[in-house]
């Protein structure tokens, strides 16, 4: 290990999406739009929820923090990897790099603890309605909430900065267009053993405990919603579950993917276009999907449009 080395490196350079010109600027525009819905859309649903007096309920008192966390770690990484598309000098500085990927691993983190939050949110409102109020009260909803940011930070924390100590040594370059584990790990000439532990204990451990989270929940709402004698009551209570079971799904599945592999079967031109659909699709499909499958969200955004237009 060269220690000179070590210790002189100030900044990394990240490679990006791609560098050929034929298809440069579509997948600029592209990713562009993706974006900007994202934004717009979360940042929309944020405010929508806290300003319309009907949508003041714990389910989306939660979907209201989805937003809020989409937003934040698509923000993290989606401005300078649409700059880099252009830019001559793609460098990020060695403490700009451990905050993107430390603001990006507090808000992934926050949002598979929050789906199972939201689970048993759902599981109160169908299986325990007359306790709903009380089992859900503002003093608990804000309680899980500061739960759920606390082992997103913890986490965080942990992985910044065992990723963050490791000795970095010979070319700074990323192949990736953003400060993400696999492709640090692969330019540390540091033994990473307790790096790939942590991160299948740790982030492990989350995602073992949410997907259960949800899958016990479901197991629970299943059965209560068997018990309902009507099917109209069957349906509506099912349809108050379907968007959340297709985020769970996409997000969930696409986590287990990305960071559930042995470092050798890593190959990270395929990775970084893989990793786009989780940090800039994901974000831009949960407003809608819940937008689009809700009917509160519809009704308040036409309540909005005809006070703005009237």
């Amino acid at each position: 290990m060269d220690e000179e080395n070590c210790s002189s490196l100030t900044d990394f350079h990240l490679l990006g999406i791609t560098n050929n010109p034929e298809i440069k600027a579509t997948i600029f525009t592209t990713l562009l739009i993706v974006y900007l819905i994202s934004f717009v859309a979360n940042f929309g649903m944020i405010i929508l929820i806290r300003i319309d007096s009907q949508l003041q309920t714990p389910m989306y008192f939660f979907l209201s923090h989805l937003a809020f966390s989409d937003l934040c770690y698509s923000t993290a990484v989606g401005p300078k990897m649409l700059v880099d598309f252009f830019a001559r000098n793609k460098s990020i500085s060695f403490i700009g790099c451990a905050l993107q990927f430390f603001i990006f691993c507090i808000f992934t983190d926050s949002e598979c603890l929050l789906l199972a939050v939201m689970a048993f949110d759902r599981y109160n409102a169908i299986s325990n309605p007359l306790l709903y109020a009380a089992n859900m009260s503002n003093e608990v909803c804000s309680r899980l909430m500061a739960g759920v940011y606390f082992v997103g930070l913890v986490d965080a924390l942990v992985h910044t900065t065992l990723t963050f100590r490791l000795c970095f040594c010979g070319s700074n370059e990323i192949n990736h267009f953003f400060c993400d584990l696999p492709p640090l790990y692969l330019l540390s000439c540091s033994d990473i053993q307790v790096n790939e532990l942590a991160l299948f204990t740790v982030f492990g451990f989350i995602e073992l405990s949410t997907i259960s989270g949800v899958l016990v929940s479901y197991c629970y709402i299943i059965f209560s919603v068997l018990k309902i004698n009507s099917t109209k009551g069957r349906f509506k209570a099912f349809s108050t579950c379907t968007s959340h079971l297709t985020v769970v799904a996409i997000f969930q599945g696409s986590m287990l993917f990305m960071y559930f592999r042995p470092s050798s079967s890593y190959s990270l031109d395929q990775d970084k276009i893989k990793s786009l659909f989780y940090t800039l699709v994901i974000p831009m499909l949960n407003p809608l999907i819940y937008s689009l499958r809700n009917k509160d969200v519809k009704e308040a955004l036409k309540k909005l449009k005809h006070k703005i237009l009237f």
